[in-house]
Formats: C-alpha cells, structure tokens, sequence
C-alpha cells in the first residue's frame, strides 16, 4: 500500500487542504498564535513597537510550520505482513510492518500507528527518524486474543510533524489486513475408531468400481502396468492390449456435528460449555485430517463445510491443508444459532456411508434427544460428546429440581441413556475436562461394549 504524506487532501482542494493544515496545529501551536495575537492586540493599544515585533513572531512561527509542512510532500509505501495470519486463541501473532521511502528527498521525523481492535491489545506506536531517499525502516508488534473471531488490522496511519512540534498532518492507508484467531486444539490419541473401515487410516479398504468379471471395464495399456492385470477377452475386442482397472481407494469419512443452538448452551466467555463444544469440534477435524480421513463440519441447521462438492466432504488428500484452513476460518466466526433442533443437520446424513459421526450436544431434550438418536442409524460409528448446561452455568446451584417442564432439557442421565441404547458412544463431558482424556474414555467404552450395539470393528 502507498500513501502521500501529507499533501492537499484527496480531492485536489487546496482551499480545503490549508484548513486541514491549520486543524493540525498542536496545542503548542496554537498557544504561540494565540500568544502572538494577544500580544500584537496590548503592543496596539500600548504603542509598543518591540512587543509588536514579538507579537508577530510568536503569531507567524506556527503558521509558517503550517505551511511548509503542508507543501512537502512525501511518496511512503508501506506493507503489513503477519506472522502467521491465522493463530489459535490465546497464542501470540507478530505483525511486521515495513516503510519506504520512495520519493527523492528524505523524510522528516515520521511518527506511524496501526489501528487494531481493542480485544488484540493497545494501538501500537512508533517513532521514526529520518528516513533518507529511497530508505527502508522495519517495525513490528505482537497481538494477542483469547477470543476468537475475525479482526481487521489498519489502516495504517503516518502522522508527520514540524522540528518545532507546532502542527501535525495525518494520513491514512487505505489497505488492511484480517488476523484470524481459530479455537484452540489439543493433540488426541490415535485410536481406531467405529466406521472408519473404508479409509486410509488404521482401517483400510478397497472396492472395486463394478464387481464381477463380466461387469469388468478395461482400460488401455500404459508403459510401467502389470502384465499380469492384462484382460485378455478385451484385448481381442478392442485390438490392443488392455488392462484391468485397479482397484479404487476409498477414503474414510468423518462428520463433526457441531450443536450450536443458543438454547441448548448457557453462559459466555472462553470458558464457556459452547467455546468447549468449539474447540472440541476444532480438536477432532485436525486429528482426523491428519489420519487421511475426508472430513466435514456439519451444524445443527444443516450446513456443511466444505460445501463445494456434492458430499460437502474434504476433497483429495493433498487438499486436507486447504479443508482444515477453510473449516477453522468457520469455527473462527460461528456463533449461537437461533434454531430450536437438529432435524436440519438429520436430514443431510444421508445413510450408513457417512461413515464415523462425531458430534458435541449442547443441552438435548427428549425431542431432540429422539433426533440423535435416530442419526446414529446414518453412520457406521457415532460419539457424542453430551454438555449439560446445568455442569457448566456458573452460579448455578448443584442439585436442580427434578421437575422439569415438558420443553426444558431432559437430565443428562436420561439423555445419555438413550444415545447409548441407539447405539451411541455417549459421553458427559464435565466442566473444564480435557478433550484428550474424553477422547481415550470413549475409546475404552466402545471396546467394552463389543457388539452389542449391533456393529462391529468398535475402537482397539
């Protein structure tokens, strides 16, 4: 990004750029105007030559720094570049900010700021001396959120002020970049999980593109195949030497189901039930992209991330950077929907190759509880990690009635009964517990329930 510094305003207004110059005089400045017009008035009235002498000093000195500040004119190019660009919450970024002076004269004292919300810290200012024809000065900052979300840095600001400090110009850049802060994560145990037979994880398989010898297609021969994949019937139909096509790799699939209901969460801030729900969402995706599985980020009013293909699954492997990057500039932005169920995010699975289904559950009542359910029957495996409100809301008393009305959340006991007897790896997730250690208890639960959710494989 450029910038003259200061010159007329953008509009070629000289008139207007003058009454700007004057609008940054410095209290410095203008008390000596004001001195010099009051002692101009007294050496008037007075008759005194000598104090008019003065008067006029102290008056034209400020108006002279006006105008020789106004008629320099400066070309500065400036360029912001963070490091990195995308940082989880509570982890330090560096912004390097970078000034050049491009014009052939040398630059007076410069003073730069960038503006940046107040959440990343306080505005960060620099001095810089003279910069002389065609220098370079580089500075940087550090910022900082807890909380994530997508935050504008700049425009990027130079204020230019005389050797005497009687006046100030300012101006802006007009480019600025975004910080995104993306939840936290946490490492997870490699476990084999329920329904990732079909991946190229610890679960592997291979299906054919049309099973049978006779519903065989063929391709042509390329240098380097196997002769021994040579398919011989379609060699003689077609003339040339052809081959059988291999078998093709599926690639496992994982969901995350993200519950985001603003009814099913109680209570604000990074320590909140629903920020724990978003970095756990956060935690599973880069765990299972780096197992080689095809993951998507699903939420509760039936959005899927990414979206760009007919499945909204992750595409190809050497794609999982640009998937997880894409889903964690989501993760970054969501918030609490105003939807009241999960009917939205049932009808999107589709059936059984969905392959593993991982959701985090904000409070469920027993309609809601009836959905989950039922979406354990569209996915090989399932694990929910279940949030009860009344764990996490501060204040709250321990021991809450019992008697609930017929729309409040049913007990959390309840609620993971019924999950469990769907065939769900259900688990309470406590206030302040860490993903990892849930992540192993649900993997012990799944070995120990065997077969008895009417499904094999389990987690080993």
């Amino acid at each position: 990004m450029t910038a003259g510094v200061p010159g007329p305003v953008d509009n070629g207004d000289n008139k207007g750029g003058l009454r700007a110059a004057l609008s940054g005089l410095t209290t410095r400045g203008r008390s000596f105007l004001a001195a010099g017009v009051a002692a101009a008035v007294c050496a008037y009235v007075l008759g005194q030559g000598d104090l008019l002498r003065v008067g006029l000093l102290l008056a034209v000195l400020p108006l002279v720094c006006v105008i020789v500040l106004y008629r320099t004119r400066y070309r500065v190019a400036g360029s912001r570049r963070l490091s990195p660009s995308r940082v989880p919450a509570g982890e330090e970024a560096r912004v390097h900010l970078r000034m050049d002076n491009v014009s052939r004269m040398p630059t007076g004292l410069l003073m730069l700021q960038d503006r940046v919300p107040y959440v990343l810290g306080p505005r960060p200012r620099f001095v810089l001396d003279r910069v002389e024809a065609g220098g370079v000065r580089e500075v940087s900052y550090r910022v900082r959120s807890d909380l994530r979300g997508r935050y504008p840095l700049g425009p990027l600001q130079l204020r230019l002020s005389d050797p005497f400090g009687m006046c100030e110009l300012t101006r802006s850049f007009s480019a600025y970049d975004t910080l995104v802060v993306i939840p936290r994560t946490e490492p997870l145990p490699a476990l084999r999980l329920a329904g990732e037979a079909s991946g190229y994880g610890d679960g592997r398989q291979r299906s054919l593109a049309l099973a049978g010898e006779d519903d065989t297609i063929p391709r042509g021969y390329r240098h380097g195949d196997d002769l021994r994949r040579v398919h011989w019937r379609s060699t003689a139909r077609y003339g040339e030497l052809m081959v059988r096509r291999e078998e093709q790799p599926q690639r496992a699939r994982c969901t995350v189901l993200l519950d985001t209901r603003r009814i099913a969460y109680q209570g604000a801030g990074p320590g909140s039930a629903f920020e724990w729900a978003v970095s756990g969402a956060a935690s599973v995706m880069v765990h299972m992209l780096e197992r080689g599985f095809a993951v998507r980020l699903l939420m509760d009013d039936g959005s899927t991330v990414p979206g760009e293909s007919g499945d909204g699954f992750s595409g190809s492997a050497h794609d999982s950077a640009d998937s997880a990057g894409l889903m964690m500039d989501t993760l970054a932005v969501v918030d609490h929907s105003d939807g009241g169920g999960l009917s939205r995010a049932y009808d999107v699975l589709r059936g059984n190759n969905e392959g593993l289904l991982v959701a985090f559950f904000g409070d469920l009542d027993e309609e809601q509880t009836a959905v989950a359910a039922r979406m354990r029957q569209r996915s090989r495996g399932a694990v929910a990690f279940v949030l009860g409100s009344e764990d996490w809301a501060r204040g709250r008393e321990a021991g809450a009635s019992a008697s609930m009305s017929p729309g409040s959340p049913a007990p959390s006991a309840d609620g993971l009964r019924l999950l469990r007897e769907a065939g769900w790896t259900a688990v309470k997730v406590p206030p302040g517990t860490e993903l990892a250690r849930l992540w192993r208890q649900a993997g012990e639960e799944r070995s120990g329930a065997g077969s008895t959710t009417g499904f094999s494989g389990g987690w080993s």
